[in-house]
């Protein structure tokens, strides 16, 4: 019996700091879609209160806690552990990617340099995350769109609510990267759309605008035609006054220096 192709391995690191436990079981869930959880490791200072929930689920994820004690009031020892063990992990040459769990812009540069190797780096945090870290990973994904997805209140660690976005507001992001792409009838298919959002918002995700599918989001959003003739895959295209109102992509100037006359020689 021939075995199915083996799923990315990954390496997962949280900062138990800036990482709420109600969001693991879902984390996990999401993660199992981008590959195989290989590594699984936690840093924090766990003697504090504050940190009691993810001790309590330690087993039931297969979680290696990093305990690092504050010994001196602001200094991380804990991001500082987490960066250099996903150094070692990332010069062992055995994963594909990794998962960076924090709402801190500390890892920005991390993100970067295990890019750089060639691997992916999906990051998660809360809406809160500055845009560097963001931006410095493959993907985003915003945690408390976890916590939608379990169909639980969507709030900060701080108890703050979540603003609430429309599909509508997603307009803009869809007509952009639809004037992107190369596209001599306008019609572009589902697929391609959602990767060139991926490349041009790291943290975009259909569930930030109360949606669970990138179908759905354009199916609601109002802006977009759509075909799916029998036997064809999903197609859509901007309306006309949604093109009206995009961006128009930027051509090639052509020079205006006279061009070479060949010599009689050649």
């Amino acid at each position: 019996m021939a075995l199915e192709p083996r799923s990315p391995r990954l390496a997962v690191l949280i900062d138990a700091d800036n990482t709420s436990a109600k969001i693991a079981d879902r984390l996990f869930e999401e993660i199992a879609q981008l590959g195989e959880a290989s590594v699984r490791r936690i840093y924090g200072d766990f003697t504090r209160a504050g940190l009691r929930g993810w001790t309590d689920i330690l087993a039931k994820h297969a979680i290696i806690a990093h305990q690092q004690f504050a010994y001196v009031t602001g200094k991380n020892a804990s991001d500082i552990a987490l960066v250099i063990d996903a150094m070692d992990l990332m010069h062992s040459g055995r994963f594909e990617g990794f998962c960076l769990i924090s709402s801190d812009s500390d890892f920005t540069r991390l993100a970067a340099r295990i890019r750089e190797q060639g691997l992916d780096v999906f990051g998660f945090g809360e809406r809160k995350t500055p845009e560097s870290f963001r931006q410095a990973c493959r993907r985003f994904i915003y945690t408390e769109n976890l916590l939608i997805g379990a169909h639980a209140q969507a709030q900060t660690q701080t108890g703050a609510p979540v603003k609430a976005q429309t599909p509508s507001d997603a307009v803009p992001l869809l007509r952009t990267a639809i004037a992107q792409m190369d596209s001599e009838d306008g019609w572009v298919s589902l697929g391609a759309l959602g990767t060139r959002l991926a490349n041009l918002a790291p943290d975009f995700d259909p569930r930030s605008y109360g949606v669970a599918k990138l179908s759905d989001l354009v199916r609601k959003s109002g802006a977009l035609e759509i075909d799916q003739s029998e036997g064809r895959r999903l197609r859509v295209k901007l309306k006309p006054e949604t093109a009206a109102a995009a961006p128009k992509p930027r051509r090639r100037r052509r020079s205006s220096a006279p061009r070479a006359t060949p010599s009689a020689g050649t």
